[in-house]
């Protein structure tokens, strides 16, 4: 008996990395950076939320004052390391952070950070919403951001990058250009919509401070060691082909001094190579991409 075939998304087709067209980011650079802050709140005593400390019993307050000490302390200790090298970020900011922590949203519009659509709040799954609740969703975040920015977001990351089979067309009717979502490619990919083409960026989930610090238990100093060879080793890979290298931050982790201060090693590493690589934000290398001759991207 022939076994059915594996159910797949139709997103996007496969697609090898090394048989595709080369091209180039500005400046005939090859490898594009861009750092991402999570910048995430949670309501007291209910909702999902990362565990540090064991899960408590409701008001779970060890791990909800950990994850506030990121908004409170870890944050600007952060923006300071990135300061001293002028380094651009973007913001994935959950609009709860306008009502709980606006200084934290004017401190981003300071620095001209990208504000990038992340949820309302960090507490909930769009897995978790039906399609109409979910459309709402987004639409009050597409709201409040041009509300508080001027402007509309034009990138999205899901809560706990978590999606709902709808996720990529209601984002694509809402108005927006890409999404953090898929990390199933080193280069932007277009994903299919029922309205139009929705571009994928890369998110790296190795690189990415939660996944490493927190969940493999990683020591700082070898996780910073981790970051060098994946940069120094796509700075190489890119003479070949575009590649994106990013790296995502969450100021609950990376904020705190035994972590933050190793890691200002692997900033002045980066910052020492700004005129090999494009020193971007995710928006910035969307409009690149779209202004790119149909077909040079998969």
């Amino acid at each position: 008996m022939t076994p059915p075939p594996l159910r797949q998304h139709d997103r996007y087709p496969y697609s090898p990395i090394v048989e595709r067209p080369v091209y180039d980011w500005p400046d005939g650079k090859r490898l594009a950076v861009y750092i991402a802050i999570n910048l995430e709140t949670f309501p007291f005593g209910e909702g999902l939320g990362p565990d540090l400390n064991a899960r408590q019993p409701e008001p779970d307050i060890v791990n909800y004052s950990w994850r506030d000490w990121g908004n409170r302390v870890g944050v600007w200790n952060l923006l300071d390391a990135l300061d001293e090298h002028a380094l651009p970020t973007a913001a994935l900011m959950n609009t709860a952070v306008y009502d709980l922590h606006p200084a934290i949203a004017a401190a981003v519009r300071a620095r001209g950070d990208e504000v990038v659509g992340h949820g309302r709040t960090n507490a909930e799954r769009q897995c978790d919403m039906d399609e109409q609740t979910e459309a709402t969703m987004v639409r009050a975040c597409v709201d409040r951001i041009r509300a508080e920015e001027g402007h509309a977001p034009t990138g999205w990351l899901s809560p706990w990058v978590n999606e709902s089979p709808a996720t990529p067309d209601l984002l694509a009717a809402a108005g927006f250009d890409y999404l953090l979502d898929w990390p199933c490619d080193d280069q932007p990919i277009w994903l299919k919509t029922r309205t139009r083409p929705l571009l994928a960026l890369p998110y790296a989930r190795p690189t990415n401070d939660i996944a490493m610090l927190h969940g493999a238990k990683m020591a700082p100093r070898v996780w910073v060691d981790t970051l060098f060879d994946a940069f120094d080793d796509m700075l190489e890979s890119s003479q070949q082909r575009p590649l994106v290298f990013n790296l995502s931050l969450h100021p609950y982790l990376i904020g705190h001094a035994f972590r933050l201060r190793p890691f200002r090693r692997f900033l002045r590493h980066l910052a020492a190579h700004r005129d090999q690589v494009w020193l971007t934000r995710p928006g910035d290398i969307a409009r690149h991409v779209a202004g790119l001759a149909p077909g040079i991207v998969a």
